[in-house]
């Protein structure tokens, strides 16, 4: 296995574009687990270390441009503010250890449908900046997920930065997990409302074959919030909204039973996490006397 140590961004996407096959490794919190366990053994580790722009960050008027290693401690301590759902799945992910090396470009490179990370990203409706010797490009976080641990980067690809609304609104986030840390998920749920656009968003992980919106709740969700006056009212959703949604949340699962949990549980979970999230946000967008108008 070589190591390659490139020094600059520049040096990085040349050595990408010569070994496609190169493994990036920043955290190294997922590659180094598959080599030890010997599940994988790439001919090539591509070394992001020394590309300090990688771990730096920006805050916009409308954005936040999050370098991909930024570890998921940064984001705690100083984006809670403009990405609380980020944050708050920042908090569940393994160890203290794990949270100041591990970042967010490592978690879309994995792909892994249990990746923390992935719920609050749908949610935000993130976009993912992707760069080659060619060019850069933005992919949609709705986008990106193409299979079991795969994704939409092409080859010579790296991800350079992940860019995300700033909350406009309450955001939460759930994970069911087999004990409250160094665990992977038995499934998660993100969600963040939206008020500028009058819509709610959503995100679920590790209980389908990638992470994937509750597109079918969020249209459901999306109609009654509207239909029913409570952007501008404020006041409580109903027992039968919530419970529709959560019905619908559960729908859009595709689990397996696996070591961690069964199908049926797991969608199960869902649902109850889809409830109880709702009823967070939206208590938190009542309590902040927010009209659609107060929020523009």
């Amino acid at each position: 296995m070589d190591f390659l140590r490139p020094a600059s961004w520049e040096e990085a996407l040349a050595a990408k574009a010569e070994h496609p096959t190169a493994v990036p490794i920043a955290g190294g919190t997922d590659v180094m687990v598959e080599i030890n366990f010997d599940h994988r053994r790439p001919e090539y580790l591509l070394d992001l270390n020394r590309i300090t722009e990688l771990s730096e960050w920006e805050v916009g008027e409308e954005n936040v441009r999050l370098g991909a290693s930024v570890p998921y401690t940064r984001i705690m301590e100083n984006l809670r503010t403009e990405l609380p759902g980020l944050a708050l799945a920042s908090h569940t992910v393994a160890s203290p250890q794990i949270r100041n090396r591990g970042g967010v470009g490592g978690n879309l490179g994995t792909a892994s449908p249990a990746g923390d990370a992935h719920p609050a990203l749908l949610a935000a409706g993130a976009e993912v900046e992707a760069e080659s010797v060619r060019g850069t490009r933005f992919i949609p976080i709705d986008a990106f997920y193409t299979g079991v641990k795969r994704n939409a980067l092409a080859p010579d690809e790296l991800i350079r930065a992940v860019h995300i609304k700033k909350a406009d609104g309450p955001q939460q986030y759930s994970k069911v997990g087999t004990r409250n840390a160094m665990v992977i998920a038995v499934c998660a749920f993100g969600i963040a409302l939206h008020p500028g656009t009058r819509t709610v968003r959503t995100g679920i992980g590790s209980a389908a074959p990638t992470p994937v919106r509750a597109e079918a709740a969020e249209e459901f969700l999306n109609a009654a919030l509207e239909e029913g006056g409570f952007w501008d009212s404020g006041k409580i959703i109903t027992p039968s909204v919530a419970k529709q949604f959560a019905e619908l949340a559960s729908g859009a699962c595709n689990p397996i039973d696996d070591v961690r949990g069964t199908a049926r549980y797991r969608r199960h979970a869902v649902g109850i996490m889809a409830r109880r999230t709702l009823g967070w946000t939206w208590e938190q967008y009542r309590g902040s006397g927010r009209t659609l108008e107060g929020a523009a």
